[in-house]
């Protein structure tokens, strides 16, 4: 296993051709370039984060790549409609290292549930312990338990876990 492969990992997303994909939280949007040649040049990723130096960061290498399905978008998943994508907008979701730094889970749940369309997809990555001074602080993990809690208890199903790296956890959940 390696320390977290988001190649490897969006593939458990199962994206097709022409779909829309949103990434939220995506920093510097390694899982958005993983997912853009996956739903083609038909389809749509949706790079959504608050901080517009990493969102400009993105933008410059997807241009380098030639990805031009990549629209990067500043919002804030911790607010109700604070993404600023239009409701059922989406056929998946990616979270990737974003739960542990939420302080208003529920709601940034709420905003998932939100762009999702019925029946779409979540995947969740998140730290299962702190590493090397990587990662949340010790107290700050947000474990596998409590992600599930966080999205069973609003509408989601969880379809599978997988091992997303040496300290990662990867849940797939779909919207009922």
């Amino acid at each position: 296993m390696a320390f977290s492969e988001p190649q490897k990992n969006i593939e458990q997303l199962e994206l097709k051709p022409g779909e829309r994909v949103a990434d939220l939280g995506c920093g510097v949007g390694a899982y958005s370039l993983a997912a853009a040649p996956l739903v083609g040049v038909d389809g749509k990723v949706y790079a959504v984060d608050i901080q517009k130096d990493l969102l400009e960061r993105l933008r410059q290498e997807a241009d380098r790549q030639g990805w031009r399905n990549i629209e990067v978008v500043w919002g804030d998943v911790e607010r109700v409609s604070g993404s600023g994508l239009a409701d059922g907008l989406v056929d998946a979701v990616i979270m990737a290292n974003v739960l542990f730094m939420t302080k208003s889970v529920y709601t940034t749940v709420a905003e998932v549930k939100r762009i999702l369309k019925g029946r779409g997809r979540l995947l969740v990555i998140d730290w299962s312990e702190t590493f090397g001074g990587l990662g949340p602080q010790p107290g700050d993990v947000f474990d596998k338990s409590k992600a599930r809690q966080a999205f069973e208890g609003n509408g989601f199903v969880l379809r599978r876990e997988f091992q997303a790296g040496d300290h990662h956890y990867g849940l797939i959940f779909q919207k009922n």
